[in-house]
Order: C-alpha cells, then structure tokens, then sequence
C-alpha cells in the first residue's frame, strides 16, 4: 500500500506542490489504512472511518477530505478500484470563527523576555505576517531591495516590504536566518520556531496569533484589505477577513452611521 501512495503522491512532485502538502496528503492517507483499506472500502466503511474521526478541527477534516478525494479519484482512474468513492466524501464547511490576534502588550511582553533569536522570530511573524514554515525558511537571498521574499502555501512566491525593525537585523544576515543546529547546511523546522514561541508567548496566545495580529495591524493603518491578502499570501480574501480583528470603535460608528 505504501507503494501504492508514493505512486500517487508522485503526481504532486510533478506538478512541483509543496512538500509540506506532500507530506500532509501522505499522513491522512496512510492513517486511513490503518483502519480500512481505501481500494477495498465500501461506501459504508469509508462513511464508518469518516465518523470516526469526529475530533478533528474544521479546517483538518477538510484537509483529511482533500487528501481521500485526491487518492480515491486517482485510484479510480488507475483501474485500482471499480467504483469512484470520492463521489461519497461529504464537503466540508470552516466556519468563520473571530480573529485571535495577540495583544500589543503580551507581545511586548514576550519580546522583552525573548532572547535574540527567539525575538526575531518573534518579529517575522508580527512585523512581517510569516507563518512558522515561513520564518524557519528565510535566508538572506530572499532580502531585495524590494522586500523579503517569501515562498508560502503551494510555493507561491510573494514580497513582503521589510519593517523598520527587522532591516538592519536581516541585513547582517548570510545564509539562513535560522540554520539547524543539527543538520549543517539546512533550516531549522517550522515545529523548531513553534517550540521557541511558546517559550515566551503566554497563554493562550501561538506562533499563528502573530500573524493575525500583523493582518489586524496591517488592516488598521491602510483600509486596504487587498494589500493585507496580498501580503498574507492569501488565494482567497474571505480567508484574510479571519484574520482581522476590528475595532469595536469601528463597529459602533457603522452602526450609528446607519439613518
């Protein structure tokens, strides 16, 4: 079987797809076969294992579904089973749920207890929107004149304009920002940046609330949620509008504007 999914997991490599999402569309797969094999299932089996898996967030079990989709249609084109199974996998609806960006003052908080490194982290992901991958990956090629360039979700590549507070810092970079301690020549990992983040964050905040918080920033000082989606790397706004908090000041003059 594994055989089988490295196959198909071939067809991501081709069309040049992260390896954060190959390694994602592998582990939900491979957890399926633990319980029922995906080219034998029944529709009933396959509905049976889906409920089973009740715990997942919104957002992971839409992954989960994307993952089975992709896997079951391949394997349906590849003469492996008869029937098309994707075609009993439900849709998955996120609900949109309010921002969580951190506060001014934890964050303050956390960069004066932060050392170096950790309140570059700290930075990339509040001054400059980076998800943790993200931060892990920088190096100092990606440093324009421009902005810092950034290579995101499905290696989409967007520029980032460099805060007042990271320049001189990511200017005296060579090579990663971040190198391994264990592995010479590479980054470290997105759960290395997470572990040193939750060092310093206080509860409940975590590494993804800085982002939230440059998004509800970003939103606050230009009106301008299209330049917020762009900077985030976002394909979709609806996306971007989770990200920003608005003030209830805001709200209420809306809501007094009305006649």
């Amino acid at each position: 079987m594994n055989e089988i999914i490295e196959t198909w997991l071939n067809t991501y490599r081709a069309a040049g797809r992260a390896k954060s999402t190959v390694r994602a569309r592998r582990s939900y797969v491979r957890t399926m076969t633990q319980t029922v094999n995906p080219l034998t299932a029944t529709p009933d089996e396959l509905n049976d294992y889906l409920a089973s898996r009740h715990a997942l967030s919104p957002e992971a079990r839409k992954s989960m579904i994307v993952a089975l989709r992709s896997f079951l249609t391949w394997a349906y084109r590849r003469g492996l089973i008869a029937t098309d199974l994707s075609a009993e996998l439900p849709s998955v609806t996120i609900p949109r749920g309010l921002p969580r960006p951190i506060s001014a003052a934890a964050l303050g908080l956390a960069r004066a207890q932060a050392d170096e490194e950790t309140r570059l982290m700290l930075d990339l992901g509040a001054r400059a929107g980076l998800r943790r991958g993200e931060i892990a990956a920088v190096h100092s090629s990606d440093i324009t004149e421009l902005g810092l360039r950034v290579r995101g979700k499905g290696d989409v590549v967007r520029l980032v304009p460099v805060h007042p507070l990271l320049q001189d810092r990511l200017a005296a970079i060579h090579g990663w920002v971040f190198p391994s301690p264990r592995r010479s020549g590479n980054h470290v990992g997105g759960d290395y940046v997470s572990s040193r983040l939750e060092r310093v964050l206080p509860e409940p905040y975590t590494a993804h609330s800085l982002r939230h918080y440059f998004a509800t920033e970003a939103y606050r000082g230009s009106h301008n949620i299209r330049a917020v989606q762009q900077l985030l790397g976002h394909a979709d706004i609806s996306t971007t509008m989770r990200y920003v908090m608005v003030e209830m000041e805001a709200l209420t003059t809306a809501v007094h504007s009305v006649a």
